[in-house]
């Protein structure tokens, strides 16, 4: 006799923060895919299966496209078990725990090739220094982000209860060089009352692998563009639950 999971509340929980409808989602991750170079056929269905807990994990290729547009790894998105601890070998990624009818099949995907071979996944603390017009000071702004990599790509998002305001990252290696967006939802009770900046940034990596140093851009209340140095230190290596636990609280 089947035993049918739990639903997926994380999961559905994550998807709604993010302002995503199934289909949003679905969207989100056939594109993550197509970015790193594994195209995947997510639909609203599949989405479906997740959260209503008749899929317990999700394939390895789904796996990687949920880490990259929810910026959070797999273990702390809610499936009942993880890609590798219940999937059968058939050289081609192992498949999702469901009826072996399912529509859902993936075509065996082709990584793009990468030169990457440094790792930069785990716990880092992001600080940045910017400057009020309006206040007319310098301030610095701190975050615990957890950055999860796959192939030249970076995606790094603050722990909820390191800062007030909310902080995203999505990011191309290139050798030493690292250069992306931000996107920082500020906090609803404080200066800037919930307003959402955004911008670009380019930071140089130190061959320790252990800071990241560089530059944000990015436009003021007025419209002008403003720059100032941003710069992410290594923290710890794990991306666990235990892990972020500890590591979610104040960065300041």
């Amino acid at each position: 006799m089947s035993v049918m999971n739990a639903p997926n509340t994380a999961l559905r929980t994550i998807r709604i923060g993010m302002r995503m409808s199934q289909d949003d989602f679905a969207r989100a991750l056939q594109a993550a895919g197509h970015r790193v170079g594994e195209p995947n056929d997510a639909n609203k269905r599949l989405v479906q299966r997740w959260e209503s807990g008749a899929i317990a994990a999700p394939r390895p290729v789904y796996a990687r496209a949920l880490e990259v547009v929810t910026g959070l790894p797999i273990s702390l998105l809610g499936f009942a078990s993880v890609p590798g601890s219940q999937v059968a070998d058939d050289k081609h990624g192992g498949h999702d725990l469901t009826s072996p009818m399912s529509s859902l099949a993936t075509p065996t995907p082709t990584p793009r090739p990468t030169t990457v071979h440094q790792s930069y996944e785990g716990v880092w603390l992001s600080r940045y220094q910017y400057y009020s017009s309006g206040r007319g000071d310098s301030f610095a702004g701190q975050h615990f982000v957890v950055v999860l990599q796959h192939g030249d790509r970076l995606t790094a998002r603050s722990l909820p209860g390191s800062a007030a305001s909310s902080l995203s990252m999505d990011l191309t290696v290139d050798g030493s060089v690292i250069t992306g967006t931000w996107v920082e939802q500020t906090d609803p009770g404080g200066y800037y009352r919930g307003a959402r900046y955004h911008g670009a940034v380019q930071l140089l990596a130190e061959p320790t692998g252990r800071r990241m140093a560089g530059k944000w851009v990015g436009f003021g209340k007025d419209m002008d563009v403003n720059t100032g140095p941003w710069e992410l230190i290594f923290r710890d290596a794990s991306t666990s639950k235990a892990t972020l636990d500890r590591y979610n609280t104040s960065a300041t």
